[in-house]
């Protein structure tokens, strides 16, 4: 009896073997070799007017299906390094079962692609104000556990670090002056560096001042951001160093709105 299969059903000599195997239901990890090599030959006889790239790889497979066929008819079975017995199937079963795996997930997102054609998206209409909106910064919330003694320790902890830089010699010496730096400036150096590093430790921002002005300075720019709800500090232990960390959205650099510093400046 002829077994008559149409070419376009299949992608490949793997693709006609597991729909051999199916149709038989045979158990893919015991294949009669004999018969499904005799109906897959069946099939290559009726490939002779198709493509020769195409009838090329099912002719390798079935050069294969024999290679295996003859393989099992010799009287001593094949053992392996350790001397066990192998079974010369055991190579085409590991193809079929990877081949069908690819296949039934090619399936699923195939009918994911066909059911996504049945999804709408609704576009968000809620106003650009409304969407821009943020609630108002709550400085109890944010001072939660931060006490004038935690700062003025670790205030006094780095102008002692400051102090035991100098030379006692060269400290002597004299210095050309700069021009003092205002309060808006550092706080907008402190805050271009928090923008930079989103998480920093406090510690850090006031030792890499070069002064104790700069360093008093930069204290009342740390305070007057954490003020206007630019930054946060947290302390996860008594005397630890503090954390500073910024509240803007990376990639979001808005104004800063500050308020009349001369007071402070003064």
């Amino acid at each position: 009896m002829t077994i008559s299969y149409k070419l376009e059903k299949f992608e490949g000599p793997l693709d006609l073997l597991l729909h051999l195997i199916e149709k038989n239901k045979i158990d893919i990890y015991d294949i009669p070799i004999v018969e499904i090599t005799k109906q897959y030959l069946d099939y290559v006889n009726q490939m002779e007017k198709e493509d020769l790239n195409i009838v090329s790889d099912f002719l390798v497979m079935a050069a294969t299906l024999l290679d295996i066929k003859s393989r099992m008819l010799l009287p001593a079975p094949e053992v392996d390094e350790d001397g066990e017995e192998t079974d010369p199937r055991a190579e085409l079963v590991a193809r079929l079962l990877e081949y069908k795996k690819y296949k039934l997930l090619a399936q699923e997102l195939a009918d994911m692609e066909d059911q996504a054609g049945d999804i709408l998206f609704k576009k968000p209409t809620v106003p650009r104000e409304v969407a821009k909106y943020e609630p108002p910064v709550d400085l109890d919330q944010m001072l939660d556990g931060l006490t004038l003694a935690k700062l003025q320790r670790i205030f006094d902890s780095v102008m002692r670090r400051q102090k035991e830089k100098l030379d006692p010699i060269r400290s002597k010496f004299g210095t050309i002056k700069r021009e003092p730096i205002s309060l808006e400036t550092k706080i907008m150096d402190v805050m271009h560096y928090a923008r930079q590093h989103r998480k920093f430790s406090f510690r850090q921002m006031l030792e890499r001042q070069r002064d104790k002005l700069e360093v008093v300075v930069s204290f009342l720019a740390i305070l007057e951001l954490m003020k206007i709800g630019k930054i946060h500090l947290t302390q996860e232990h008594t005397f630890d160093d503090m954390w500073i960390e910024t509240l803007e959205e990376e990639g979001e650099e808005g104004e800063l709105e500050l308020e009349d510093l001369s007071g402070l400046e003064g």
